[in-house]
């Protein structure tokens, strides 16, 4: 089975899973941040190469203050108490999102992870933090606008290569493969350029639940699919009639 290089994932359902079990939302948070340590282990013997999770969205501020300010705290121990084991397992961290406003202390602790882990090369992960596709999008459009403005860019030049290397993931691929848990349809707001021709899996487990056998499954799944870019599929081109 060949696996994608590069995997998305929508950690979804933490609350869902709480509720179900009659515990706070915070409980299903806990128990989700298990599981992406369980995934980003899983991932290099499966193959892939870079993993990119979906951790905050721009639009999670919205959620009541102590469940921001419980999130922020999540991922505060997520680095303290596991980039030690990311780097010795050889993993890179990429943050992706916009840091501007972000508290000081969690600016310092995810250029930390970055710097610390820069030269690893076993599996690169990407987390997504005050993240949204759209605001990403923007963001670049306005980078590139005020570079002509300047003088520095040529209109013209700006091309689909050119602005996908000018977004938050310049040098990563583009994701093959974009999973999504709890059962939920939609992509909300998550890596909209990058997406453009990834397959995706949608599977009806909440993030708790998620485990190694959920993303071999996954990735079972890509392996049967015929990706087409656009094009024609094998069994769509038309047979040429000889003699």
């Amino acid at each position: 089975m060949t696996s994608p290089a590069h995997v998305a994932i929508i950690m979804d359902g933490n609350g869902r899973w709480a509720k179900a079990r009659g515990l706070p939302r915070l409980a299903g948070h806990r128990a989700g941040v298990e599981a992406l340590r369980n995934t980003v282990r899983a991932a290099p013997g499966l193959g892939i190469s870079f993993l990119t999770v979906y951790a905050f969205s721009s639009e999670n501020w919205s959620r009541p203050k102590s469940e921001v300010s419980d999130l922020m705290g999540l991922l505060k121990i997520f680095i303290r108490r596991d980039l030690a084991e990311l780097h010795q397992n050889g993993v890179r961290v990429r943050i992706i999102g916009d840091r501007a406003g972000l508290q000081p202390d969690i600016r310092s602790l995810l250029e930390e992870a970055e710097t610390l882990t820069v030269r690893n090369d076993a599996l690169t992960l990407v987390i997504a933090f005050n993240y949204g596709g759209r605001d990403e999008i923007v963001r670049t459009a306005r980078k590139l606008a005020a570079a002509v403005a300047r003088g520095e860019l040529d209109s013209e030049a700006i091309t689909a290569e050119s602005f996908a290397g000018s977004l938050d993931t310049q040098g990563i691929p583009d994701p093959e493969l974009v999973i999504r848990t709890s059962g939920e349809l939609r992509l909300s707001n998550f890596l909209l350029w990058q997406a453009a021709y990834s397959e995706l899996v949608f599977l009806p487990c909440f993030w708790p639940d998620f485990s190694r056998e959920h993303l071999a499954d996954a990735l079972r799944d890509f392996a049967g699919r015929e990706r087409r870019f656009g094009g024609l599929g094998a069994e769509d081109v038309p047979v040429t009639a000889k003699g």
